[in-house]
């Protein structure tokens, strides 16, 4: 059983960093990168926003991707 506190540790750790790959995702495009250097960088991000979405979800049930 997963207790209130947990679910509400993870909201907010969800939340942080959703607000840190949007800030992220929004200096990329402020900087103004060339096409395909900004591609990357955007494909980069995505890529670590999913396995932060996925480490913190397996975190929750005990068996996180990657322990920091």
């Amino acid at each position: 059983m997963i207790g209130i506190e947990t679910l509400v540790a993870v909201v907010i750790y969800l939340i942080v960093g959703g607000l840190i790959l949007w800030l992220l995702w929004w200096l990329i495009g402020y900087v103004g990168l060339p096409e395909p250097f900004g591609k990357v960088a955007r494909v980069i991000l995505a890529v670590l926003a999913v396995v932060f979405l996925i480490n913190v979800l397996l975190g929750v049930i005990g068996h996180p991707l990657v322990r920091f």
